[in-house]
């Protein structure tokens, strides 16, 4: 680390064409709020904090924000909170992606234009985390992530419940006629019962966890429950490292490193993490012009066992992850695979971190290196005449029975045929078809989790609880199935998958990593001929977003964002 000279509130001046004077009268400003002379010659931390009423996640921000700034004072700096974009994954129409990139804005442009000589980034809900880390990676200012902690799990009937995993499957179960209206009304009042993330391993808590292997957040903060004191604790310390990164600067640039992002990785892997954070991976390294290569994902994937027993691809829940011994246990097992070089926020290296053993692990929960859950990685990367840019299956949620076969496709042209189609009782369609949804991407739609389509209602009723999905948009974290996504090139840009047709045949082989059409390359190509592609929208932040975002692979960030090296 270098000393720094931290330029507190005297950095980047408001323009008048005098400095002295845009000075002076910032000062003078500042005094109104009650702050001493003493106070305005400290050292800045911003806290950039993203409460909501249309933000579950986030509902114990405020009480972060006041801890994070109890440690900036005891450290000797000036706390300054400021607010940006909120995205509460389901209070957002169409989906929170759409927005993660004008929330990525926002955290760069606020960081940059307010005067802080550290900023700790406080977020939790799905797209917030990474829409965090991309502006602060882009910034370039030392910066902190602390999350906002998953959820405790709620009860029904005996059985532990956490959002969303349990979600999914009392609602698959009700679809099926299972369980009456009566009882899935009550679940809807104990899968949700305390602040905080979702309470299993998706997006948000995978995103976590990548966090605090990435360096970005401090050790041992990714799984704190959210309702518990010690997240409160873990927001004071990171107040603390604030003030001494706006002395002793690590940027973000030395921290998220190509070697540092192979660890992230590695997390994501022996997790069974979402399919979502291989997107978010991608456009925090794609700042910074890192590229993520999909071969190189199945090597690593092929020699990283799944070592958490969490939902969606185990039994637990995050709580359970944190008394277990939490990430810092997990990256002990894998502590041969990583790169033991890469430094913290904290200023120590991953190897200085993992040096000491823990008191105690629970194997139940984290299992050891060579007695894993599975003996390779959670997600598998896809390539193949209908994927030509690659697509992404999460083997550890899905059936292995599934993972070599050909079927017939049956195809929904977008989310409102789907919808309209899906339960159908005269649709036809088998438990060994394909299912297929077309115009979900990110060009088309902003990629919405709708790529886990449900078992259509008359097979589900027959007791069929998976089948082989297909289609260029994502799945929440927290769900499961033999679900093939982020199919790119997409089809509203022209992607063979616009080409597909009821009844062609198609053949998944996860072993060979393929994902293929059997129609004649030439009659695709027939089919794409005078394709007509989406309507443009013509004004505002959708308009910019339908120009400017990029495929799955490149990580759907913006562009003129990415700094290239990705694309």
């Amino acid at each position: 680390m270098t000393t720094h000279a931290p330029r507190g509130l005297d950095g980047g001046l408001t323009n008048y064409g005098d400095p002295d004077f845009a000075r002076f009268l910032r000062r003078s400003f500042a005094r109104s709020m009650g702050l001493s002379p003493a106070m305005l010659a400290k050292p800045v931390v911003g806290i950039a904090v993203s409460p909501s009423d249309f933000n579950n996640c986030h509902r114990g921000v405020p009480e972060l924000a006041d801890a994070v700034a109890r440690g900036v004072l005891a450290a000797g700096g000036l706390p300054r909170q400021f607010p940006t974009i909120s995205l509460g994954e389901v209070f957002l129409h169409p989906t929170s992606m759409m927005f993660r990139n004008l929330m990525a804005m926002d955290v760069e442009e606020m960081i940059r234009a307010q005067p802080m000589d550290a900023v700790v980034l406080i977020g939790g809900c799905d797209k917030t985390v990474p829409a965090q880390l991309m502006g602060a990676a882009s910034a370039g200012k030392p910066a902190v992530q602390l999350v906002t902690g998953p959820m405790m799990t709620g009860r029904h009937r005996g059985q532990r419940l956490g959002a969303c995993t349990d979600c999914r499957s009392f609602w698959a179960r009700f679809r099926g006629g299972m369980i009456d209206r009566a009882e899935i009304d009550a679940v809807e009042g104990r899968l949700a019962t305390t602040a905080g993330t979702c309470a299993v391993m998706g997006t948000a808590s995978t995103m976590a966890c990548i966090a605090e292997t990435l360096g970005m957040a401090l050790p041992g903060t990714a799984a704190i429950p959210a309702v518990h004191a010690d997240r409160l604790v873990a927001a004071e310390a990171s107040g603390t490292i604030a003030v001494r990164l706006a002395t002793h600067p690590i940027a973000p640039r030395e921290v998220i490193t190509p070697k540092s992002v192979e660890n992230a990785l590695r997390i994501l892997l022996a997790l069974g993490g979402s399919t979502n954070a291989l997107v978010h991976l991608t456009a925090i390294a794609g700042r910074l012009g890192i590229a993520i290569d999909y071969d190189r994902l199945n090597a690593i994937s092929d020699e990283t066992p799944v070592l958490v027993d969490l939902k969606p691809v185990g039994e637990g829940y995050m709580e359970d992850l944190y008394a277990a011994g939490g990430v810092g246990a997990v990256l002990r097992e894998l502590r041969s695979l990583l790169h033991l070089d890469c430094v913290g926020v904290d200023g120590r290296t991953l190897g200085e971190r993992l040096a000491h053993p823990l008191e105690w692990v629970d194997r139940k929960v984290i299992r050891p290196f060579d007695d894993p859950v599975a003996r390779v990685g959670g997600l598998v990367a896809l390539r193949g005449t209908l994927a030509p840019q690659g697509a992404i299956v999460k083997r550890a949620a899905a059936t292995p029975a599934l993972f070599e076969v050909e079927g017939r496709a049956v195809v929904f042209t977008g989310l409102e045929d789907m919808s309209r189609r899906i339960d159908d009782p005269d649709l036809d369609v088998r438990p060994d078809d394909i299912l297929v949804l077309q115009n979900a991407g990110p060009r088309a739609c902003g990629m919405p989790e709708a790529g886990y389509l449900p078992i259509p209602a008359k097979l589900a009723r027959a007791g069929v609880r998976d089948m082989v999905r297909i289609s260029d948009a994502r799945m929440s974290g927290t769900a499961y199935g033999t679900i093939v996504l982020h199919v790119a090139p997409e089809s509203a840009v022209g992607g063979p998958l616009a080409a597909v047709r009821d009844g062609d045949r198609i053949r998944l082989s996860v072993a060979q990593r393929r994902l293929d059409l059997l129609v004649d390359e030439r009659e695709v190509a027939r089919r794409l001929t005078g394709r007509a592609p989406p309507a443009a929208t013509r004004r505002g932040y959708r308009a910019l977003y339908e120009r400017s975002v990029l495929q799955a692979p490149q990580g759907c960030d913006f562009d003129f964002l990415d700094a290239g090296t990705s694309r």
